[in-house]
């Protein structure tokens, strides 16, 4: 099952562009993610066990490095989307 979480960081500290650069540069890492990045938000797409293990890793180190910071996500059953998508087509 491929999952698609659209995701916001919000650090709270002072000079918070760098820290939101390496959770997205983190998550690029990963050959088995698709990471499309936006003004205000990160799409990730993948399969659902592996994004959720990742996310769930990187967003611990983010707040082990930064501290106080709110991640803001929503998830969508990617499968779900892309059958709807082709009967409307």
């Amino acid at each position: 099952m491929q999952v698609m979480v659209e995701l916001s960081l919000y650090p709270l500290v002072n000079a918070y562009i760098p820290p939101i650069q390496q959770f997205i540069d983190r998550l690029n890492s990963y050959p088995g993610l698709t990471v499309t990045t936006c003004s205000t938000s990160t799409q990730v797409t993948g399969d659902y066990s592996e994004v959720m293990t990742i996310l769930g890793k990187e967003m611990q180190r983010t707040h082990e490095e930064v501290g106080q910071a709110i991640f803001v996500a929503k998830f969508l059953n990617f499968d779900a989307m892309q059958e709807r998508k082709n009967t409307d087509d």
